[in-house]
């Protein structure tokens, strides 16, 4: 007679402890062996076999199925903010801790307004969590939010007060890792992206700061009689 539940279950990475079967006779005592492994560490439909046997040599049999399963989702691991400079697509690893194989996906990117035709930057993700910009961002390229007046009130230029407050440019999205199993878990990230050199230090847009200072030496000749 087996003991316990038949079938069981039992966890991916869990320890299990068979509770083995018995059996009776009329000949009196009767020993019972049992067989087959139970791999926790695996998920699968294992069988442990129960043999009996009298003193004459008489045999019977039964059986457990034991079911190995995974129903634990991953953990993530990773912050769930990033810190960049502006103009760099490389951002870092987003990670998390399972006991089966697992795969990362990204979903739709939401990020400050940009001026001009260009697209947008989007984040992107690889299986193995490798987190990147599709496009690098460029700080100077976001929709201006201060006016800049001369000291009689006349509008000299538009600027972003995040010139003078630090505030980054972010972008968020939703990070979802799958096991084997295809246990699920997310997590919102957000890449916060950081100006570099100030406004405008983008020399490509022909509305740059920048300053710089040249020496020219002149030839001197000497006359010799």
């Amino acid at each position: 007679t087996v003991t316990g539940d038949d079938p069981v279950t039992t966890e991916l990475g869990a320890t299990y402890t068979d509770e083995g079967a018995t059996a009776s006779d009329a000949s009196g005592e009767v020993s019972v062996v049992t067989t087959g492994e139970v791999d926790t560490d695996t998920v699968g439909e294992y069988t442990l076999t129960y043999t009996a046997t009298d003193a004459s040599g008489n045999e019977g049999t039964a059986t457990r199925t034991v079911n190995v399963v995974d129903t634990t989702s991953p953990v993530f691991t990773s912050s769930s903010t990033f810190t960049v400079d502006e103009n760099v697509t490389a951002i870092g690893t987003v990670t998390a801790t399972d006991l089966s194989t697992m795969t990362f996906t990204i979903g739709a990117t939401t990020g400050p307004a940009t001026r001009g035709n260009r697209a947008q930057s989007q984040l992107q993700i690889t299986s193995d969590g490798v987190l990147s910009f599709d496009i690098a961002p460029d700080y100077d390229l976001q929709e201006t939010d201060t006016v800049v007046k001369d000291e009689f009130g006349n509008k000299l230029t538009e600027t972003y007060s995040g010139y003078e407050t630090g505030a980054t440019m972010d972008f968020t999205a939703t990070v979802t890792v799958t096991d084997a199993s295809d246990n699920t878990a997310t997590q919102d990230i957000t890449v916060q992206v950081r100006d570099v050199g100030g406004y405008d230090d983008d020399v490509g847009t022909g509305t740059g700061t920048g300053t710089g200072t040249a020496t020219t030496t002149l030839g001197q000749g000497t006359d010799t009689d």
